[in-house]
């Protein structure tokens, strides 16, 4: 491995960090699942994207708007619909930059809640490259982001220590996961983000990131 890399493993999220999911695909879905499930009844971006990193989607979905297993599978449903007929672009500058770190001898990981045939597709489309490993939705409930399970597993599968990491993620799980875990993590600030959730993580994170070029600058800083 190349020693010009700060870290020898990039783990990122998906949804906004990598590409343009949420404005694209994520929230339009939203906004169609509530015209059927809750009439009269509206969410601006900010918002939904508030609810998305805190309490997560899921608990926002079933204990903020009461969503019953059958009103969770039509969600569910609908949104696969606009997943498959959609593919996001990629964040501008962004695979230029992934491209150039695993050439230098860095891995690659992502961790999301999107479903990792999603991931794979969006990545050989946008990047027309594919990641080392992903964890994603599929692995449930105490596996899954905000658990610090991918973390830990990609060290031990791959002989890294915490301190190889760098986890990138816009949202609050993928920062509770690496506090867990002991790996550093940086917020990927280029994504759409409210104030309430800006503030949250230029407090809480080891690094902001304002733009694709400052992860770059973070990554080759040796």
């Amino acid at each position: 491995m190349s020693s010009e890399l700060a870290f020898r493993c990039l783990v990122l999220d998906h949804d906004d960090t990598t590409v343009l999911s949420t404005p694209e695909v994520n929230y339009p879905a939203f906004l169609d699942t509530m015209k059927k499930l809750r009439p009269g009844v509206h969410y601006d971006y900010e918002t939904f994207i508030d609810y998305c990193c805190d309490p997560g989607f899921e608990p926002f979905y079933r204990n903020i708007l009461g969503f019953t297993d059958s009103e969770m599978k039509y969600e569910f449903d609908n949104w696969q619909e606009f997943v498959k007929r959609t593919i996001p672009e990629a964040v501008p500058g962004l695979g230029e930059i992934i491209k150039k770190y695993r050439s230098a001898g860095g891995k690659l990981f992502v961790v999301s809640h999107s479903y990792a045939s999603n991931i794979l597709r969006d990545w050989q489309h946008d990047f027309d490259m594919q990641p080392d490993g992903v964890y994603a939705w599929e692995l449930g409930e105490g596996k899954r982001k905000p658990d610090p399970y991918p973390l830990l597993d990609i060290m031990k599968n791959n002989g890294f220590a915490p301190q190889d990491l760098l986890m990138v993620d816009d949202l609050k799980p993928g920062l509770d996961m690496s506090r867990t875990a002991g790996v550093r993590f940086a917020a990927a600030g280029w994504a759409r983000q409210s104030r309430k959730i800006e503030e949250l993580m230029r407090r809480e994170s080891d690094y902001y990131l304002n733009t694709v070029k400052d992860l770059e600058d973070l990554l080759f800083s040796i």
